[in-house]
């Protein structure tokens, strides 16, 4: 028989990440069979409800705490944990801070002298934060998705007026003079500057330029629908200006997913009056793939192309009597990876459909992990593992049981491990842990892609 405890606490609030972290972290607490720990959204009451939790009355602004356990004395002490874990949610930093914070982005920037502002809420409630920064002559990176391309809009076209540049919304990634914001791998000082509507494409273009000794000055990602034709490129065309004009920077790639053809035209006008030298990775239909890309920028630079590091799949290969399927959690390797094989199931887990009211697959990934488990066998399955600060800190440590378990039962899993040498996962023990469980690990999302093709089709050696 089971034991409930539930405590909603009124007015404290959390961001959705962090609590995610704690929520995993109870669930794994002594006598814990069951652990919701999140704000009390429409959304979240009603992921506790179908879990059968009798639920309060409660609203967005309240914390709850639903666990189910088997003993009443594991569940008091699992909360008085809880208690420590939330408790250091809300400590300020070493070195205190001010005695009354600011209630506002403008505030903020008055008080601290910013050039920057790092929007990460709601979608319903980035564009006012937003704009605030905006007003107050900051440039802003939106890592909340669900923004209204309405929104974007405005917030663009109010940029360019004030002579700011806004990355995002939903940019996942950025390196503004070497500081790393949302979801940033640790990368060398260089020469190259990212312009991206693509955060993991940024990522794999960086990480493999860090593979081939070769660093960055800045990464500006700008949202992936920047380039679509309701957004006209505007901050993509801001940003090539800003890193022309950077010392810094000697050459400039642009990363993208096919853009609108009006919009290409436009960028492309710009591009030609730059100073600064420009390769595209545009995807799409007969263009370069992000490797090969980065294989330009190399020798454009004079730097050599390095072999990519890789770990084959242990074991002699399989007859497939199935298909290919793609478990993406970036949207442009995801991209990329159709492209390249020309056939199979992709699914894009980092969209905007599968992150409303849960973090990023990068963070957690429950869907990817549930979408590997129920792959029949026979099958090819392609799969990324994006590394970096913000991103899952060990995420072998539940994929390779997956892995394991599928490679088992007759699936050939393949992974497009995208890292630095530096980033916190460890890359080498990553891909040593997940090549354990049976999987083939590329570093190169392009080759990955390449060889699932082959083996799907029976031509690997």
């Amino acid at each position: 028989m089971s034991t409930d405890v539930v405590r909603v606490r009124t007015g404290v609030y959390h961001d959705s990440v962090s609590l995610m972290r704690v929520s995993r972290t109870a669930a794994a607490l002594p006598g814990v069979q069951v652990a919701v720990v999140a704000m009390a959204t429409e959304l979240n009451l009603g992921i506790a409800a179908e879990l059968g939790f009798d639920l309060p009355k409660a609203g967005p602004a309240d914390l709850l705490i639903a666990l189910r356990g088997g003993e009443a004395d594991a569940l008091e002490a699992a909360l008085a944990e809880l208690d420590g874990l939330l408790a250091g949610l809300s400590t300020p930093p070493a070195g205190g801070g001010a005695e009354h914070p600011p209630h506002t982005v403008r505030a903020a920037a008055r008080e601290h002298a910013a050039t920057l502002a790092l929007v990460s809420v709601p979608g319903p409630y980035a564009f006012a934060e937003a704009l605030d920064a905006v007003e107050a002559g900051l440039s802003v990176m939106i890592f909340s998705d669900n923004v209204p391309v309405e929104q974007e809009v405005l917030l663009k076209r109010r940029a360019a007026e004030l002579g700011v540049l806004v990355m995002g919304p939903d940019c996942g990634t950025a390196v503004i003079g070497g500081a790393g914001l949302g979801f940033a791998n640790v990368l060398r000082p260089g020469p190259v500057g990212l312009v991206a509507a693509s955060g993991t494409g940024a990522q794999q273009v960086a990480c493999l330029l860090d593979h081939a000794g070769v660093g960055v000055s800045h990464v500006l990602g700008v949202g992936g629908r920047d380039l679509s034709a309701d957004v006209g490129g505007l901050s993509t065309l801001r940003a090539l200006e800003a890193l022309d004009a950077d010392p810094a920077t000697e050459l400039i790639v642009l990363i993208s997913k096919p853009p609108a053809p009006e919009v290409a035209r436009a960028v492309a006008e710009t591009v030609a009056k730059l100073d600064t030298p420009v390769v595209t990775a545009l995807l799409g239909p007969g263009q370069d793939d992000l490797t090969t890309a980065t294989e330009t920028v190399l020798r454009a630079l004079g730097a050599p192309v390095p072999a990519w590091p890789s770990w084959p799949a242990p074991g002699t290969a399989r007859e497939h009597a199935g298909g290919l399927r793609g478990i993406y959690s970036g949207g442009t390797l995801c991209v990329e990876a159709r492209l390249i094989t020309g056939s199979g199931e992709f699914t894009d887990f980092g969209d905007d459909a599968y992150t409303v009211g849960r973090a990023h697959p990068m963070i957690d990934p429950t869907l990817r992990l549930e979408a590997l488990a129920e792959v029949p066998p026979g099958e090819v399955v392609l799969i990324d593992v994006v590394l970096g600060h913000g991103a899952d800190p060990d995420p072998a440590a539940t994929l390779a049981p997956v892995v394991a378990g599928a490679t088992a039962r007759g699936v050939t899993v393949i992974v497009a491990l995208v890292g630095s040498e530096g980033d916190p996962q460890g890359l080498n023990a990553q891909a040593e842990a997940l090549n354990a469980a049976g999987a083939a690990v590329f570093t190169s999302n392009a080759q990955a892609a390449g060889h699932a093709a082959e083996v799907a089709a029976g031509n690997a050696r």
